[in-house]
């Protein structure tokens, strides 16, 4: 029997946790906004369950709920946002396979 898609619904128990890098430092980011009081974890979890009811996925919904808290709280703003998640993209295109993907190969990087 495979075990199911985590990325379908919430971690599966028993199993690792993150299914990509990206999801343990987004992790890590909100433990740490956490930590210097930035974020609230009640607060958090009412954003994630809000929209993992919603119907999103789980990993999606994680970083959509602390996108949104981050931008409400002032910390960012959505256009900083959507410039760096548009170089890792270019950044991710320009890499060479089974290389890791860093800012510096966004070829728009100045």
């Amino acid at each position: 029997m495979s075990r199911p898609d985590p990325r379908a619904g919430e971690p599966v128990p028993h199993e690792p946790v993150f299914d990509a890098p990206w999801q343990a430092e987004a992790f890590a980011i909100a433990v740490a906004l956490q930590d210097r009081g930035l974020l609230d974890r009640a607060e958090f979890a009412a954003a994630l369950g809000a929209r993992l009811a919603g119907g999103a996925a789980y990993w999606d919904a994680w970083l959509a709920a602390l996108e949104a808290l981050v931008t409400d709280r002032g910390l960012t703003d959505p256009g900083s946002l959507d410039a760096r998640t548009a170089a890792w993209q270019r950044a991710a295109a320009a890499t060479p396979h089974g290389s890791p993907v860093t800012l510096d190969a966004d070829p728009q990087r100045p």
